[in-house]
């Protein structure tokens, strides 16, 4: 696996991780979003000096200062589906693609591989075919 894609499914696991605290996701300050990174990353093996951490604390943090636009697109782009209704893993799988989609230049077709890969190694059958149509709106709008 490459580093790259380590860092993405570290950083959507944080993003996980910080659905299930009682506060608002765009409450977390910084420091509480590197904690529970350090946490997973432990949890993974990585370490904090190393580039798949630094990769997906870049992801985890600017996912966080974006949050809003970010979900202002999912929400445009999920239709038929209501926001609230998706599944936290899906949503975090979608916001760290999205945000890479709208705010960096990675190739679009490399940021939907590496979500729908990372989507089947970790969530629902229905979830590639759900977040490949999101973020291929997403993609088609940028």
């Amino acid at each position: 696996m490459g580093m790259r894609r380590k860092g993405r499914e570290v950083a959507v696991q944080t993003l996980y991780s910080v659905e299930f605290l009682d506060n608002d996701i765009r409450l977390l300050p910084e420091d509480g979003a590197l904690r529970i990174l350090k946490g997973v990353a432990a949890d993974t093996e990585i370490l904090p000096d190393s580039p798949i951490f630094e990769f997906a604390s870049d992801l985890v943090l600017k996912v966080l200062i974006h949050i809003d636009s970010i979900d202002e697109k999912i929400k445009v782009h999920s239709t038929n589906w209501s926001f609230d209704r998706i599944a936290k893993l899906d949503l975090s799988i979608l916001r760290i693609a999205a945000f890479e989609l709208i705010y960096t230049e990675t190739a679009p077709p490399i940021i939907m591989n590496e979500a729908i890969e990372i989507a089947k190694k970790y969530c629902s059958e229905s979830s590639g075919k759900f977040i490949n149509g999101v973020l291929n709106a997403i993609a088609k709008e940028k």
